[in-house]
């Protein structure tokens, strides 16, 4: 999912210095009144987003992994219910939106940061979701479940006739999405979930600022989540770097993240030495036992391993384990162990929108005297 800077506007030369500078006070003085102010992307490759005269411009790029595709959609200020776009036309959104229906727990924290969280009215599967407020609203019937297996009821979704469906893509083949689009409802793939950057997943948080007409909120709440992260990065930089393994067995074969991965540059920004640091590529790692023991047995730090929020729970499932240094001398992190009412894991939900804390958690990891007065969020040492 990929790259997005874009040019606004072209600057006419002037012969004259003196014009010049006065042609320049008037192009900031009009863009300083646009109705639909600009919207900047950093860090994220999977959208972008254009002002005009009447709203946004947005494109979506490579929704999933391999994709090689672009959406469109015009998102305008009016009540247009010709929402069936015509063919390689883009698709038109009314802003700003009131009822949304979300797919994944990803998309929950960047509609809550900016309060909208009472515009949701479906999920499928709302037992994974863990922030309070919208258990609230579920608990109220407000949020309607659309089906489990984040597959969606395409019935439901009809009747309920909402302003836009956040969806996601694993690949091509989607033909819920592709049925609730014929019936004229807006669908964005949101490709949160494939950014390498951990700032590119929080960037997302401004393509649901112009969907909410709450640009400049989204603006200032994702300022405040990268000044957190690079101002935690820069400290790290300064201190020891101890060496990390990650990840767990599943059905004999030992999952980790990529050296180019978020996870990575996570653990490279924490100035953790990441055993795998050099490797590249999406997905997972995917080694046996022995590999993993071989090159990261005297490893400093274990994080993430899997679902486990024991010692003795992963010694009974592989007695390897237990050949870990880190495993010895119980540092051994997780964060299964933070979960929602109905136990969903708060870091699959919350990780993505505040790369700032997981970074903050590492660092006080890695580095237990530096950031005294964070207390660890996502991760938390292994129970005995």
């Amino acid at each position: 999912m990929k790259n997005l800077y874009f040019l606004l506007f072209s600057i006419f030369l002037i012969t004259s210095c003196k014009n010049s500078d006065t042609s320049t006070t008037i192009e900031k003085v009009k863009a300083s009144n646009l109705k639909y102010p600009d919207v900047e992307i950093k860090y994220a490759t999977g959208f972008s987003i254009n002002s005009t005269d009447t709203g946004y411009y947005i494109t979506i790029k490579n929704p999933w992994p391999e994709a090689d595709l672009e959406y469109s959609f015009k998102l305008e200020n009016g009540n247009s219910t010709n929402r069936i776009p015509e063919p390689d036309a883009p698709q038109i959104i009314n802003i700003p939106i009131k009822e949304i229906i979300l797919s994944s727990t990803t998309h929950i924290p960047p509609v809550v940061l900016i309060d909208e969280q009472s515009s949701i009215i479906g999920f499928p599967g709302t037992d994974y979701i863990s922030d309070n407020s919208v258990r609230t609203l579920i608990d109220k019937g407000r949020i309607e479940e659309l089906g489990q297996n984040q597959t969606i009821s395409v019935e439901k979704v009809l009747t309920m006739q909402p302003d836009l469906v956040m969806g996601y893509g694993i690949d091509g083949d989607n033909p819920i999405y592709e049925s609730i689009q014929k019936a004229g409802i807006p669908v964005i793939y949101n490709g949160d979930w494939i950014e390498k950057h951990p700032l590119g997943k929080a960037e997302w948080i401004k393509l649901f600022g112009v969907l909410y007409g709450k640009e400049k909120e989204a603006d200032r709440i994702f300022k405040e989540i990268e000044k957190e992260y690079l101002e935690t990065k820069k400290l790290a930089q300064t201190l020891e770097s101890p060496s990390i393994i990650a990840g767990a067995t599943w059905k004999d074969t030992w999952y980790l993240p990529y050296g180019n991965s978020w996870q990575g540059k996570i653990i490279a920004d924490a100035n953790g030495n990441y055993i795998y640091t050099n490797t590249t590529g999406t997905g997972s790692l995917s080694y046996n036992v022995e590999r993993v023991l071989t090159d990261a047995q005297n490893a400093d730090i274990w994080i993430a391993p899997g679902q486990y929020t024991s010692y003795r729970a992963m010694e009974k499932d592989n007695s390897a384990y237990s050949q870990f240094d880190a495993f010895k001398n119980r540092q051994v992190y997780t964060f299964a162990l933070n979960v929602g009412a109905r136990g969903g894991v708060t870091y699959y939900e919350e990780a993505s929108t505040r790369p700032d804390l997981v970074l903050k958690d590492l660092v006080k990891i890695l580095h237990p005297n530096s950031l005294p007065q964070h207390q660890l969020y996502f991760f938390k040492p292994l129970n005995d």
